[in-house]
């Protein structure tokens, strides 16, 4: 009976043995399989990744002229804005008037970028010269809707009715009423700046403003 028991016993202990190394061996290569699998998936988003910046991120060069510290032609990343360009090339100068330039506007290759002069712009608006599109100095950086004021004209802040007035961007009845009691009160306005005297037009709304006015 003892000698039964003992085969009993190294039979169960054998068993035991078995069922543990294959269990080991199935964990172990379970754990192989994620281990490669996630390491797959790790290099497929990687190469996807390099793919998609070489695919989308390139140098393109552009040429800034007028009223910044240093003109010339410049490399830049093709998703940078025309303002980037303006920052590398060292500012405005004291003058400049970016009220005709789309500064939110991305660049492209060959791209011609003019920043104007507050006389060049006040010429403009004139209509003595041309500064946007001409046809030997094209400025790709200009704002592609017309800017020569509200249906082709300037509006003259020492004559304007309440209603013209109110045509202005940012210029409600009640705004208009106080640039009319101002002018009649004070006089007329000397220059387009002395609008900023009235009470509620700031500079916000001058900036606004200031390409559709005259005195």
């Amino acid at each position: 009976m003892k000698k039964i028991i003992l085969i009993l016993g190294g039979v169960s202990f054998l068993m035991l043995g078995i069922i543990y190394v294959l269990y080991t061996n199935h964990i172990e290569k379970k754990e192989v399989n994620i281990d490669i699998f996630d390491d797959e998936a790790t290099l497929e988003n990687e190469d996807f990744e390099d793919d998609k910046e070489e695919e989308h991120t390139f140098k393109v060069s552009v040429d800034i002229k007028g009223m910044v510290l240093n003109p010339g032609v410049y490399e830049m990343d093709n998703n940078s804005r025309v303002e980037d360009v303006i920052a590398k090339a060292g500012g405005l100068l004291e003058g400049a008037d970016t009220s005709l330039l789309n500064l939110a506007k991305i660049v492209t290759d060959e791209m011609t970028i003019i920043v104007y002069s507050n006389e060049e712009v006040l010429e403009k608006l004139k209509g003595e010269i041309c500064v946007c599109d001409c046809p030997i100095r094209e400025n790709d950086a200009c704002i592609e809707e017309d800017n020569t004021g509200i249906d082709g004209k300037l509006i003259n802040i020492n004559t304007a009715t309440l209603e013209e007035l109110m045509e202005l961007p940012g210029i409600g009845s009640a705004k208009a009423k106080e640039i009319i009691a101002f002018r009649t009160n004070s006089g007329p306005f000397n220059s387009i700046e002395d609008i900023k005297s009235v009470n509620g037009i700031g500079e916000e709304t001058f900036e606004k403003i200031k390409i559709y006015i005259t005195i």
